[in-house]
C-alpha cells in the first residue's frame, strides 16, 4: 500500500513538472509588480501619430479593464470612468488590487473601495498623455456588520426600518469617505501602460 501511495505521489510531481500544468500568462496584472524605483509622470506620454489613437485607447481600456469593471468609455471624449471595486485583502491574494502590502494589509481589516478615471489627450507634438486617477474610499459604518458580542441578548433596535427617500444615482453615498488618491496603485497602471506601448 505505502509503495502504490509513493507511486502515485511521484506520478503527480512528475506530471506538474513535465508542463502538464502551466501558470498564469505575463499578462496577469499579479505578475507584473510594481517597480518603487521607477515613478511615472501622471499623465505618461504615449508616443505615436494620429492613427495609432485607437490603439492606444484600446490597450488603456485592457489595462484598466484588468483591475476594473468599466462603467463608461467614450472614444470620442478620451474617457474611462470604471465602477467602484471593493480591495482585495490578502485573503484574496489572487486579485489584483493595490500593490502595496500596507494597504493589503489595510484593506484585509478595513473595508475600502478603489474607483477609477482615465484620460487620453493627443500632445502638440504628437502621441498623446494618458492620465489616471486611482480614488481610494473607507466605508463608515454605526457598528460593525458581524458583530457576534451581545448576540445572546435582547436587541433594542427597531425590527423594520423605513426609508422614505428617493434613490438617485447622483446623491452622494455618505456611508463612504473619500481617503483621497491611491497614487501606488496609480503608478501600477500606469506602468503597465508604459510597458504596453
Amino acid at each position: 500500500m505505502r509503495f502504490i501511495r509513493c507511486t502515485a505521489w511521484m506520478a503527480a510531481v512528475l506530471a506538474l513538472a513535465s508542463g502538464c500544468a502551466t501558470g498564469p500568462m505575463f499578462d496577469n496584472p499579479m505578475l507584473v509588480p510594481l517597480d518603487p524605483n521607477v515613478t511615472v509622470e501622471n499623465p505618461v506620454f504615449v508616443p505615436g501619430g494620429p492613427t495609432a489613437y485607437h490603439a492606444v485607447f484600446e490597450k488603456t481600456f485592457d489595462v484598466v479593464s484588468d483591475y476594473f469593471e468599466v462603467a463608461f468609455s467614450s472614444r470620442w471624449d478620451g474617457r474611462i470612468e470604471t465602477f467602484p471595486r471593493i480591495a482585495p485583502g490578502y485573503e484574496q491574494f489572487w486579485k489584483p488590487g493595490s500593490p502595496d502590502p500596507e494597504q493589503r494589509l489595510l484593506a484585509t481589516l478595513q473595508t475600502i473601495r478603489h474607483r477609477a478615471i482615465v484620460t487620453l489627450e493627443p500632445a502638440k507634438d504628437g502621441g498623446f498623455f494618458v492620465g489616471v486617477k486611482v480614488y481610494k474610499e473607507l466605508e463608515d459604518l454605526p457598528r460593525p456588520v458581524r458583530a457576534t458580542a451581545g448576540s445572546a441578548s435582547f436587541r433594542s433596535d427597531n425590527t423594520v426600518e423605513r426609508q422614505f427617500e428617493v434613490i438617485d444615482p447622483t446623491v452622494f453615498e455618505s456611508q463612504w469617505i473619500p481617503l483621497g488618491e491611491d497614487v501606488k496603485f496609480e503608478q501600477a497602471i500606469l506602468q503597465r501602460i508604459k510597458k504596453c506601448m
